[in-house]
C-alpha cells in the first residue's frame, strides 16, 4: 500500500507540473501532427502509396515525438533538488521511476494514440487498420517511454544531453518500430498482425520489469 501511495503521489505531482508547462506537452503533440500531415503534401494524393507508407510514417513520427520530451523527464527534479529527495525516500526508487514514466506517457503518449484515428483519415486507412494502429501505439508508446527513461537518466546533467539520449535510445527503439509498423502493415494487407502484437506486448512486459530498475541505477550514478 505504501508503494502504491508513492506511485500515485508521483503521478499526480508530475501531471500537475505538466499542466503548468503546457507548452512542452503541446510541442510534442504538434510535432506529431505536423510530421504526419507533411507526408501527404510532399508525396501527393495517390491513395495506394499513402496507405503503403502510413504505418512507417505514424511510427517514426511517434518515435521522434516521444524523444522530444525525454531530456526533461528527470531534469526538473535534478535542478530543484527533488531527485535527491527521491533517492532518500524509503520507497523503492524503481516505483517512483515507474510513476514518472507513467505520468510522462499520459501527457505525451496517450494524446498521440487518441489523435491517430483522425490523422489516419489522411492516408485513407480502413477502420480495422486504424484500430490496429491505435492498439500498437497504445502498447508501443509506453515501451518507448520506459526505454527512453534509461537514456534520460544516464545523460542527466550532461551538457548536450539531448543528442546523447538520441544516440543511446534509438538503437533500442528499433524492435518497437519494426513490430509496431509491421502489425499495421500486416493488418492492412489482410495477413493479420497477431504475431507482431504479441511481440510488442512481450517487449512492453520486459520493459516494465527491467527498465525502472535500470533507470533507478542510472539515476543514482548521475546524482553522485
Amino acid at each position: 500500500m505504501a508503494m502504491f501511495s508513492a506511485f500515485r503521489t508521483i503521478v499526480a505531482r508530475d501531471l500537475l507540473l505538466a499542466m503548468r508547462r503546457r507548452s512542452d506537452v503541446l510541442t510534442t503533440l504538434f510535432f506529431f501532427v505536423i510530421v504526419i500531415s507533411l507526408f501527404p503534401l510532399g508525396i501527393g494524393p495517390e491513395l495506394n502509396t499513402l496507405r503503403l507508407i502510413a504505418p512507417g510514417v505514424f511510427w517514426v513520427a511517434a518515435l521522434l515525438a516521444s524523444m522530444l520530451a525525454l531530456e526533461k523527464l528527470f531534469f526538473v527534479d535534478y535542478q530543484d533538488g527533488a531527485l535527491e529527495q527521491m533517492l532518500l525516500t524509503p520507497q523503492p526508487l524503481s516505483i517512483l521511476v515507474l510513476g514518472k514514466v507513467f505520468a510522462h506517457w499520459l501527457v505525451t503518449g496517450l494524446p498521440l494514440v487518441l489523435l491517430s484515428p483522425l490523422l489516419g483519415l489522411q492516408y485513407d486507412l480502413s477502420g480495422e487498420t486504424i484500430a490496429v494502429l491505435m492498439f500498437t501505439l497504445l502498447i508501443g508508446t509506453p515501451t518507448l517511454g520506459l526505454i527512453g527513461a534509461i537514456g534520460a537518466a544516464l545523460t542527466l546533467g550532461i551538457r548536450g544531453g539531448g543528442v546523447l539520449v538520441s544516440l543511446l535510445v534509438l538503437p533500442l527503439y528499433i524492435p518497437v518500430l519494426i513490430f509496431g509498423a509491421g502489425a499495421v502493415e500486416a493488418e492492412a494487407s489482410g495477413l493479420g498482425g497477431a504475431g507482431h502484437l504479441s511481440m510488442l506486448g512481450a517487449i512492453l512486459l520486459v520493459s516494465i520489469l527491467a527498465a525502472p530498475l535500470a533507470t533507478a541505477a542510472a539515476l543514482r550514478i548521475s546524482a553522485e
